[in-house]
C-alpha cells in the first residue's frame, strides 16, 4: 500500500494523483509489485519534501517529474522479464514491445496512457522536445510491425462495444467476439482463446469483469486491460484491484493496445 499523505490542500492534490502514477508505474515496469515500490519510493520522498513538486504549477506533473528523478540515484524502471516466451502471436508481441527501448516506452505511456502533451512528457523525462517527439515517432513506427492479434471484449453497452471493436479493427487486430456477461466472456475465452482481453468492469446485472477475467486466467495465460471511467476509484492501493486499468472515454486507443500491451501486463497475481 502506498503511505497515505497528511490531509491538507497540497498533500489531498498529491494524493488524488498517486492512483495514476500506480496505473504508469505498473504499465512502465510491467510488475504491479515493482511499480508500487517506486511509487511508495516516491510519495516518501515528496511528503519529506515538498518544494520537490511545488515548484511546477501542475502537481501531476511536478509528481511525475520526481518520480523519473529518482530513477537516476535508484536505477533503472525498465526490467525484462525472464519468464517471457517467444512462440506464437502473444509471445512475439511481448518480445517486440519489451525490445522498444525504455525512452519510447516512456513516451507512448505518458502520452497515450496519461494524457500529457509531448511538450509535457519531454518536460517529465528531461530531454529536448525534439527528442521526445523522434522517440514517439520511433516508437509508434516499431509497433506497426507487431503482428495482429486476436482480441476478446468484455462490455455490455453495445454501443460502446461496437466502438471499441471497430477501433480495435482499424489497429489491424481481430475482434474474436464481443460479451455482455461474465458466462459469455468465460465461454468466448475458452473457444477463441484470444491474445488480449479488453475487459469493462461492470457489466450486466451484477456480473463484474474482474469475475469474469479471473476465471478466463485460471485456463489462459492472457494479459487483460480492464476499463472503466473512475481508475481512481480502483487505484487505492488497499484490497484486490485489477493489475491494469485504462480510462474511458479511450483516447487513441489503438495506440494504446499496443504500447501498453502483452508484456507490461501483470500475470496471475505477479
Amino acid at each position: 500500500m502506498v503511505a497515505a499523505p497528511v490531509k491538507d490542500g497540497l498533500s489531498e492534490t498529491i494524493s488524488a494523483t498517486l492512483p495514476f502514477l500506480r496505473r504508469y508505474a505498473r504499465a512502465l515496469t510491467g510488475s504491479q509489485q515493482r511499480g508500487d515500490e517506486w511509487v511508495r519510493l516516491c510519495a516518501e520522498v515528496v511528503l519529506q519534501q515538498r518544494d520537490l513538486v511545488t515548484e511546477d504549477s501542475d502537481t501531476k506533473l511536478g509528481v511525475f517529474k520526481l518520480f523519473h528523478r529518482l530513477r537516476l540515484p535508484f536505477g533503472s524502471l525498465e526490467e525484462k522479464e525472464s519468464t517471457a516466451e517467444a512462440d506464437g502471436v502473444s509471445g512475439r508481441l511481448k518480445e517486440t514491445l519489451t525490445d522498444l527501448v525504455p525512452m519510447q516506452r516512456q513516451m507512448l505511456l505518458l502520452t497515450v496512457l496519461e494524457g500529457f502533451t509531448v511538450e509535457d512528457a519531454a518536460e517529465i523525462l528531461g530531454i529536448s522536445l525534439d527528442a521526445a517527439e523522434s522517440a514517439l515517432r520511433q516508437a509508434r513506427e516499431e509497433l506497426q510491425r507487431v503482428a495482429s492479434v486476436k482480441v476478446l471484449v468484455i462490455e455490455d453497452e453495445a454501443v460502446i462495444a461496437l466502438d471499441v471493436a471497430k477501433i480495435v479493427r482499424s489497429a489491424g487486430h481481430q475482434v474474436v467476439g464481443i460479451a455482455a456477461t461474465e458466462k459469455a466472456a468465460i465461454d468466448l475465452a475458452q473457444k477463441y482463446s484470444p491474445h488480449l482481453v479488453l475487459c469493462d468492469i461492470q457489466l450486466k446485472g451484477s456480473d463484474n469483469g474482474i469475475v469474469a477475467a479471473r476465471e478466463i486466467l485460471k485456463s489462459l495465460d492472457v494479459p487483460v486491460i480492464f476499463v472503466t471511467g473512475f481508475p481512481e476509484r480502483l487505484l487505492t492501493g488497499t484490497g484486490v484491484e485489477p493489475a491494469f486499468v485504462i480510462t474511458k472515454p479511450f483516447p487513441r486507443l489503438s495506440t494504446l493496445l499496443l504500447s501498453s500491451g502483452c508484456d507490461t501486463l501483470h500475470r496471475r497475481g505477479k
